[in-house]
């Protein structure tokens, strides 16, 4: 399997909630930065994505809280692809402090859209593939 992707960030003051944790929506959007950061870092550019008519969307977002994240703190959001068989993928991103415990879990399941039909497509990671020019860092094999 292949090693993850690494994402480091700092917690921001205007992420907390009335205790003082990080609120479930800011979560969300280090998960979803971390995740574009991985494309990118791919080499996939999201405007060929949309030039080609295909667009990828979220079919269903799990968030697993494992420990306290505060203020001031700086994480690193591990992200890991799996594919499975059919129209959709896995993304699984890990919150890490940095003494090494998780503190939480973002648990993505992924499609593909075609934005003409507004259908998923399916083998979606035969498309990532194609427009990727690292598809290993999206846990993609080569095509030799």
């Amino acid at each position: 399997m292949p090693e993850p992707f690494r994402v480091t960030l700092d917690i921001r003051t205007d992420d907390l909630d009335v205790n003082g944790h990080v609120r479930g929506p800011a979560y969300l959007a280090y998960a979803d930065h971390a995740r574009w950061e991985c494309v990118w870092a791919a080499g996939v550019d999201p405007l060929v994505l949309k030039a080609e008519n295909l667009g990828p969307v979220n079919l269903e977002t799990t968030i697993r809280f494992r420990r306290e994240l505060r203020a001031r703190a700086r994480i690193d959001v591990l992200t890991r692809f799996t594919w499975e068989p059919g129209k959709v993928s896995r993304v699984v991103q890990e919150f890490v402090a940095p003494d090494g415990a998780v503190v939480a879990e973002v648990e993505s399941l992924s499609g593909l859209l075609d934005l003409e039909s507004r259908r998923l497509v399916a083998d979606p990671g035969q498309y990532w593939r194609k427009y990727a020019a690292r598809p290993e860092i999206l846990g993609l094999a080569r095509i030799p």
